[in-house]
């Protein structure tokens, strides 16, 4: 839990203290961050049982990550987005991420207290192939709703 309590510091902290968004784009984003990120680990991780946080039950130690951890991820991902950029530009923002978001899970990894998440049948090559495909429907969201 202590692992997770200084990301959700640290990543709010950053997301808000770099923040060019506005607060109507910032609500869309954290909602559909909530609601996206619910309903995936709905199937993968509480129905096929690929991953979990904390314990193999739901409970409420899990709500943090659902609710304050990944959509400040989610701003300054976006924040930062090299939206006039090269397309070459645009391919190595993508890769930095996937690289940075592949290393903070394993860092989760780690044993309690600093660690919080668990695999069953996941492995770090799935969420390597799974993050570009999320980050994507998080921009292609963004351009379409929010921008």
């Amino acid at each position: 839990m202590v692992g997770l309590l200084i990301a959700i510091i640290v990543f709010n902290f950053v997301a808000f203290k770099t923040n060019k968004l506005s607060a109507k784009q910032i609500a869309h984003i954290w909602a559909f961050t909530i609601a996206f990120q619910m309903s995936f680990d709905n199937f993968i991780d509480v129905k096929y049982h690929a991953y979990w946080y904390f314990n193999k039950e739901i409970s409420w130690a899990d709500l943090p990550t659902h609710t304050v951890l990944i959509p400040p991820v989610n701003m300054m991902f976006l924040n930062w987005y090299p939206f006039q950029g090269a397309l070459r530009k645009q391919v190595q923002y993508f890769v930095f991420w996937v690289i940075a978001l592949t290393m903070y899970e394993l860092l989760t990894l780690l044993p309690e207290p600093w660690g919080y998440f668990n695999y069953g049948w996941w492995n770090i090559w799935y969420s390597a192939v799974i993050d570009p495909i999320l980050l994507s429907i998080l921009l292609l969201y963004y351009k379409k709703f929010i921008k």
